[in-house]
């Protein structure tokens, strides 16, 4: 559609400068004056488009910060020649004064709003130099959540109902890992960049570059917070540190590891489920096994059931800010005991039995003490 406008505005300026020019140049009798004046105003119209190309890569809210310091550059400019026209100032010096007063004051009109438009609906209630529609919900994405990746999978389910600001800062960032000599960060950066790629090519999400930047900061977690609270928008990571940051300064944060935890199933102790122990555990006789969310489980006298699939009771659950922890026993544990009694006893190695006396030796296999004392007395 833009394109389509430029080519109508450079036929207007042709077609303008063939209406306004071709009595002029006729008057002075110049051969071909109308493909001349039609020329004049072609260059004219692709000048103002190139302008226009140029000035693309600055946001609308600069170009106003601009048009607005102008404004007020000029008008403090007018106030002041006022006064100095009481002075009764020569004519001549008096050009100049001008001149230089309207340069400068426009300078710092300009340079003014441009460093303090974020402050601009401090000082002018109704004014806001913002690019945020009415009832729109910007979330700025930060460096962790890129390089996540989970991002582009949660865009796809609709969840995602603002507009994704990537701050330049941010990816400016990215791009330095992506360009690192160590080649764990140099990775981690280019499959950011792959992320970003697809999701800006995700019909379902709108994702957009944006140029406002604060060099007092020196981090851009900091530039992130402030960020949030001149946009009135969350913020979009996986930082721990940065999540408490903005938390402390009324920034809203949107945390992929706390939305998994929240959609990890739910488990109560004394609930059973199957599991295959991958590992062993910290302590002794401990098996650890995962499911398939990522969830630790930790199963008492697991170690011997090693890469076997087994049934586990829950006994407890443990929530951290890393994650959930389960902690089980194996539900059959009371069973393979009991069999292996069972296979004990049949192989004779009944250890009760032999403490209480009921697997003492058949006496019926011995011969009887009192037939000795028989044969004695016959002798």
């Amino acid at each position: 559609m833009i394109f389509v406008i430029r080519i109508l505005f450079i036929l207007g300026c042709t077609a303008f400068g063939y209406i306004s020019q071709m009595p002029r140049l006729t008057a002075l009798q110049i051969s071909h004056a109308g493909w001349i004046a039609s020329a004049l105003g072609l260059a004219i119209g692709v000048l103002f488009v190139l302008f226009d190309i140029f000035f693309k890569q600055f946001t609308v809210r600069n170009i106003l910060s601009v048009i607005l310091g102008l404004g007020i550059g000029l008008l403090t400019h007018r106030l002041l020649m006022i006064v100095v026209a009481y002075a009764n100032v020569p004519a001549e010096p008096m050009s100049n004064i001008v001149l230089a007063s309207a340069i400068i004051f426009a300078y710092l009109g300009i340079i003014t709003v441009l460093r303090g438009q974020d402050e601009f609906t401090l000082m002018i209630p109704f004014v806001r130099l913002d690019s945020k529609g009415p009832g729109e919900e910007l979330i700025l994405l930060d460096t962790s959540v890129i390089i996540d990746g989970r991002i582009a999978d949660i865009a796809n389910t609709y969840f995602l109902s603002g507009k994704l600001i990537l701050p330049r800062f941010v990816l400016k960032e990215l791009q330095l890992i992506a360009d690192s000599s160590d080649p764990l960060k140099r990775n981690r950066g280019r499959r950011g960049l792959d992320v970003l790629n697809a999701i800006q090519s995700n019909p379902n999400i709108q994702v957009k570059i944006h140029e406002l930047d604060f060099p007092e900061f020196n981090t851009v977690d900091a530039k992130l917070v402030k960020m949030g609270q001149v946009l009135q928008a969350k913020v979009f990571t996986n930082d721990y540190n940065l999540n408490k940051v903005a938390e402390l300064q009324g920034v809203k944060v949107l945390n992929i590891n706390d939305l998994a935890n929240a959609l990890k199933p739910v488990v109560m102790p004394g609930e059973e489920m199957e599991i295959k122990i991958l590992k062993e555990g910290k302590e002794h006789e401990q098996g650890v096994a995962y499911l398939d969310d990522g969830t630790m489980v930790v199963v008492d006298n697991g170690k011997r059931r090693l890469g076997h699939a087994v049934k586990v009771t829950i006994t407890s659950v443990l929530q951290t800010q890393a994650g959930r922890m389960i902690f089980a026993k194996l539900s059959d544990d009371g069973d393979h005991r009991q069999d292996r009694g069972e296979r004990w006893r049949d192989k004779g190695h009944d250890p009760r039995r032999q403490r209480n006396g009921h697997d003492r030796p058949n006496h019926q296999n011995y011969p009887n003490p009192s037939s000795f004392q028989g044969q004695e007395g016959g002798r």
